[in-house]
């Protein structure tokens, strides 16, 4: 294989029509925030997304013995700390049994001092389905204002309408139709991705999370919620960590997010275990207020991308407004 492409800043830098919609964007998570409570029907502020917690436990990151030597000095240690969410996509925390098959297992990576080395937000899904960031932006935007009753469905459903062509790819429907028979399947049993590119040190690379030995049919009569913690309680559960680099723009792009990259195998570089009997209590206040903003790593393990770029001051300002609500409702003391 040739060298990977190293980062360059040109594949984050956003036009000025994008930053102003994204203040307006940044606007409408806000509001949505402070209306969350009311919302799910819950007494605290949720996120503006992957609302619905279903576990957090710790974990281990396990460096593989034979890691490519080009990344050896970036992982300097064989094990490393996590903690992990794992979580529902909605907006809003749907109290049925009956969910979207749309998971989070957000991943956070520290050093032996507690300190945060990377954020690493997750997916059970490959693609994205917007590659045009003021699509994103306007169509983000009339969901937030939809669910706060400031825009009408008609509004929302012609953002949507935009949206559709960018997901009649191939790569798009194969991976629908894959999400689509694995729709009732334990969450455990998923791949987990990075969706966009992430640094890892010089180059650029997407990631993805491969289950062990999960039965996908774990629990299935139960709440996922409720399968999750009975699996995480009762036994251990191990992932192997892969990456993907990207080596030339046309085959591997990084701001085309709805098609797959190609001609770049999968290499491992180590394992995610999560021993057992390792939850957390999900709704303590330090965890409930975790934040997983990838733009909190270290430089070199942070996001590549225009759309991944929105993230940073999204996590921000669903935080920020988090943190204000929740003291005068569930954490107040």
């Amino acid at each position: 294989m040739p060298d990977p492409l190293k980062y360059n800043r040109d594949y984050d830098k956003l036009t000025d029509e994008e930053k102003i919609l994204f203040e307006i964007n940044k606007k409408s998570i806000s509001d949505f925030v402070e209306q969350s409570a009311s919302l799910s029907d819950v007494n605290y502020a949720t996120r503006n997304a992957h609302a619905k917690t279903y576990a957090v436990a710790n974990g281990k990151f396990i460096i593989s013995e034979n890691i490519s030597p080009k990344l050896q000095h970036i992982f300097d240690k064989k094990v490393y700390d996590l903690t992990i969410r794992l979580s529902n996509a909605h907006l809003k925390i749907i109290k049925g049994k009956k969910e979207i098959p749309a998971y989070g297992f957000a991943v956070k990576i520290k050093d032996e001092q507690g300190n945060l080395i990377a954020n690493y937000p997750l997916v059970n899904f490959p693609l994205f389905p917007i590659n045009s960031v003021c699509t994103f932006l306007k169509l983000f935007t009339s969901i937030n204002q939809f669910y706060i009753k400031k825009w009408s469905s008609f509004s929302l459903l012609a953002q949507i309408a935009k949206v559709i062509p960018s997901t009649c790819t191939p790569s798009f429907i194969k991976n629908l139709f894959k999400l689509f028979h694995k729709r009732n399947d334990f969450i455990l049993s998923f791949d987990f991705h990075s969706v966009g590119a992430y640094r890892l040190g010089d180059y650029m690379v997407k990631i993805k999370l491969a289950p062990q030995f999960v039965d996908k049919k774990f629990n299935k009569n139960k709440k996922m919620k409720q399968a999750v913690e009975e699996y995480l309680k009762s036994r251990a559960f191990t992932a192997n960590v892969y990456v993907q680099f990207c080596y030339d723009i046309k085959d591997q792009p990084i701001n085309q997010l709805n098609v797959e990259w190609k001609n770049s195998p999968f290499i491992k570089i180590g394992e995610l275990k999560i021993g057992k009997d390792n939850l957390l209590n999900p709704a303590s206040c330090e965890n409930e207020l975790l934040s997983f903003n990838p733009y909190e790593s270290k430089a070199l393990f942070q996001p590549v991308g225009k759309i991944q770029r929105l993230r940073e001051e999204a996590y921000k300002v669903s935080l920020k407004t988090r943190v204000k609500i929740n003291k005068l409702l569930k954490y107040n003391t």
